[in-house]
């Protein structure tokens, strides 16, 4: 699910190198693209997760719903991958934009796709160069099916908080219902437990090591192969990253794509506030 720089400068100097994607993005920054403009990985392709890694936002659907897979494998062969190549993304934020891109093209079935540990900082960090300008790739032939990765409704999260555990991504003080920076109510999906996403990370950036991540999902409840997971955040980014580490210590967790941006919008659906239950981190 990961690799770190120096096994990916190796593959870049390779006759068949990965496809590599940058996926600057970040909630209030809408400059994802000038800052790929002013450095990215040698060779990488900006990929835009506002308009090509979501459908447009609706009250009904969320901030970022699933594209439709002939959208996504559009472009994904303006990226310019082809069937069988190798992908990797990264972002500057700890994973949590560029996993987007790698649980949306798993969903759409392919299988080597990965993240680069640490992203551009971790490239950097290592003595890596980086390159300015824009890179337009040659298309690639890449065929997409949706389906490779699980998801969930918004009443398959309600019936995994009841019988499995259904994890919320956010960081605590909105899980808890303090604030509500974007969605229109405050506090999360009944029955849900707080595991933001910040928990999967090192100080530096990079994912916990494997034994460190099944602690904590030890910790959250995560404690039987048998019983269904989900995750879910504001509007299904973030939540990829959960999805990805859990992946990393062999679990399979369902996305809830339309996550709490399309919950709090349906007056039908119960919310719950405070810290319950207790197995929350902060």
């Amino acid at each position: 699910m990961l690799i770190d720089p120096d096994s990916l400068a190796s593959l870049l100097a390779t006759p068949e190198p990965p496809a590599v994607l940058d996926v600057r993005w970040a909630l209030g920054d809408p400059h994802g693209r000038e800052h790929y403009l002013a450095g990215h990985v040698p060779g990488a392709v900006y990929v835009d997760l506002e308009t090509e890694l979501a459908a447009p936002a609706s009250p009904a659907a969320g901030r970022h719903p699933l594209p439709a897979v002939a959208d996504l494998e559009a472009a994904a062969r303006r990226w310019g991958i082809d069937d069988g190549r190798a992908v990797v993304a990264y972002d500057d934020v700890g994973g949590t934009s560029a996993a987007r891109a790698w649980w949306l093209l798993r969903w759409g079935g392919l299988t080597d796709v990965r993240l680069i540990d640490g992203g551009l900082s971790a490239w950097r960090a290592a003595g890596h160069t980086v390159e300015t300008g824009d890179i337009v790739p040659a298309p690639g032939d890449v065929r997409l099916r949706a389906g490779g990765m699980p998801t969930v409704d918004a009443d398959g999260a309600a019936s995994v908080a009841s019988s499995g555990l259904l994890l919320d991504a956010r960081a605590a003080e909105r899980y808890r219902g303090e604030v509500e920076p974007v969605d229109p109510v405050a506090g999360h999906i009944p029955g849900a437990v707080s595991a933001p996403t910040t928990g999967n990370l090192a100080g530096d950036g990079r994912f916990l090591p494997p034994d460190e991540l099944r602690a904590r999902y030890a910790r959250l409840g995560v404690a039987s192969a048998d019983r269904p997971v989900a995750v879910y955040c504001g509007s299904g980014v973030n939540a990829a990253h959960e999805v990805a580490a859990l992946a990393e210590i062999g679990v399979q967790a369902a996305l809830y794509p339309g996550s709490w941006s399309q919950w709090s919008n349906d007056p039908s659906r119960p919310v719950a506030t405070g810290p319950e239950p207790s197995r929350e981190e902060s």
